[in-house]
């Protein structure tokens, strides 16, 4: 992905991109090929600079070639198709609307105490929204299972060495045309997509162009 320096985010909202969006896609370069897996990440919030926690299964962690190379985390946001019939100006075309970053560098193999922890981390994080949470380990029968399924997986923490995020939201149109396309995401049409809406609202919150 190419930067483009009027649809990067800054740090702040990169940070919220990879709380809101925690399902991610790990792509590595292998003797191989290209490979890629999915799995949950978090921040690793006792980290004052960007570092992302998560874990692979066995035997991912040899199909990724973990500790031989670089490790590309794929953290995508709300996203959706933009009609030009939401324009009303012409000449017009479809685009897509997006928010994504890319984050590479050399992942940190955790120990199996490391990554129980960043595990249990992970899972009150998720259940924090459930009506009745059940963290990892708070009951002695949960924390004896999870302690022996937890030797199935492998932890990881990645603190990249290269960032691109793009966060293509509509900015290089006129607000009225910005209004139109969110009022449509934000509707009940076949392209509705009220993430994304919501998304586009923040951002031209803050566009000093109203």
């Amino acid at each position: 992905m190419r930067t483009n320096p009027d649809y990067a985010m800054d740090p702040a909202d990169l940070k919220r991109l990879v709380r809101e969006n925690p399902w991610a896609t790990l792509v590595a370069a292998t003797s191989a090929g290209l490979v890629a897996s999915h799995y949950p990440v978090m921040l690793d919030e006792t980290r004052e600079e960007l570092s992302l926690l998560t874990h692979v299964g066995r035997p991912d962690e040899e199909v990724l070639g973990l500790g031989s190379g670089e490790l590309l985390v794929i953290v995508a946001g709300p996203h959706g198709y933009v009609s030009p019939s939401w324009y009303g100006t012409s000449p017009a075309v479809p685009t897509w609307n997006f928010v994504v970053a890319h984050l590479a560098g050399v992942p940190e193999v955790l120990s199996a105490e490391q990554n129980l922890v960043a595990l249990a981390a992970m899972v009150d994080h998720l259940e924090l929204p459930v009506v009745s949470p059940r963290p990892l380990l708070a009951d002695p029968v949960d924390a004896a299972y999870a302690r022996r399924i937890s030797a199935g997986t492998v932890g990881l923490r990645l603190t990249p060495t290269r960032v691109t995020t793009k966060a293509k939201l509509s900015q290089d149109k006129p607000p009225e045309v910005v209004q139109r396309v969110i009022a449509e995401l934000g509707g009940s049409g076949p392209y509705a997509a009220p993430a994304l809406a919501a998304e586009m609202r923040r951002v031209r919150a803050e566009d000093p162009r109203g």
